[in-house]
């Protein structure tokens, strides 16, 4: 859980301060830790299943998420609005986000299948 609050506030903090940070941080940081966070997110509430499962749900769900930004009617727009509804759903499809999904998601398998990781953070599976 400690962990989850980590990612979220790095995340945040490459938003808040992406002026100052260089481009590509703007562009790619801030999708691939929301990825990564949803990794940790489904791990956490399913903690009976295997890693790979948690990984192929999360892609599942990330590229659900993107391709609902093709989809603009005024009511999902307006959750978007909000701040919390544009971190959640995102605003428009690119492409670039999915491969930031799988690079956000591949590292969150493989850390979760570290020996550091395990030592610290998880219980092994």
């Amino acid at each position: 859980m400690i962990l989850i609050f980590i990612v979220v506030s790095v995340g945040l903090g490459s938003r808040y301060y992406s002026n100052q940070l260089p481009g590509w941080v703007e562009l790619y940081v801030g999708d691939t830790l929301w990825a990564f966070n949803v990794f940790l997110m489904l791990g956490f509430l399913f903690s009976r299943k295997t890693s790979l499962w948690v990984a192929v749900v999360a892609f599942s769900f990330s590229l659900l998420i993107e391709i609902s930004q093709l989809y603009h009617a005024a009511w999902i727009d307006g959750i978007r609005a909000y701040k919390i509804g544009g971190v959640v759903l995102g605003f428009g499809f690119l492409w670039s986000d999915l491969i930031c999904y799988l690079v956000g998601i591949s590292f969150g398998f493989l850390f979760e299948n570290s020996k550091i990781a395990n030592r610290f953070f998880f219980k092994s599976k």
